[in-house]
């Protein structure tokens, strides 16, 4: 969508896209003094030629695949005319995980077309030419962002709590949980944490100044919203005391 009238906003972007334009073709930029940290003293400004530096643009394209299911499926009458089964491609909660797999089929074919079609300005494309598309994550790479890196969002909440000298244990079938309200709200990874968030928040709290040592959560806490598995102090000494 471009407007006429240039005191109108650049809704479509094509200014951004123009500026952009002219670093891919390289050209000497200035960045202003204010700009670098580094320099508490006044000097000059710093010029960088971009002509031998490599760009890697990316987004997020939501709704390019419709396009490109636009251009591969012709509707015609007759016989020859191609299959509809994995035509729509729509917000079906009760198949999710089905309709990402379509999405990303599509999206393994997209062209540059598709994208001139999304708004990005043919000039913008020719600079870039290669076109790589990303898949979906399925519930094996979400549960692997919750529990393997080093830094994970598991690992940050079990160092909270072990602060109070408590811990925290996620069973498996709670992390697949997690996974999949994460795929039905179609939020991606960084849904994750807003998912924990709500999870534990009250156990934040409950937690510092409590005789509680241990929590567990399990896939109810988070299907159905319930309290994670408490134990107290005094629970493992009546264990202690019975053996």
């Amino acid at each position: 969508m471009q407007s006429k009238d240039v005191h109108v906003r650049d809704i479509s972007g094509e200014g951004v896209q123009q500026a952009l334009l002219k670093l891919l073709e390289g050209t000497l930029v200035t960045i202003p003094e204010r700009l670098i940290p580094s320099r508490k003293l006044r000097s000059e400004p710093i010029q960088i030629d971009t002509t031998n530096i490599l760009f890697i643009a990316s987004g997020a394209f939501s709704g390019i695949e419709k396009i490109v299911r636009n251009r591969k499926i012709k509707k015609r009458l007759g016989f020859g005319s191609p299959s509809s089964s994995d035509h729509d491609v729509g917000d079906n909660d009760q198949n999710v995980e089905k309709q990402l797999q379509i999405n990303d089929k599509y999206m393994k074919d997209i062209e540059a077309e598709d994208l001139v079609a999304y708004g990005i300005i043919p000039e913008f494309i020719g600079r870039m030419p290669l076109t790589v598309p990303l898949m979906s994550l399925d519930k094996e790479a979400l549960v692997s962002i919750l529990t393997k890196p080093k830094n994970s969002i598991i690992s940050q909440y079990k160092y909270l709590l072990s602060l109070d000298d408590c811990e925290l244990i996620f069973t498996d079938e709670s992390l697949e949980a997690i996974a999949d309200l994460v795929i039905k709200r179609r939020s991606g990874a960084r849904g994750l944490r807003s998912i924990l968030e709500n999870t534990l928040m009250e156990t934040m709290f409950e937690v510092p100044g409590s005789d509680i040592v241990q929590i567990t959560v399990t896939k109810e806490t988070i299907v159905k919203g319930i309290k994670p598995e408490y134990k107290h102090q005094t629970d493992f000494q009546k264990t202690a005391v019975t053996l």
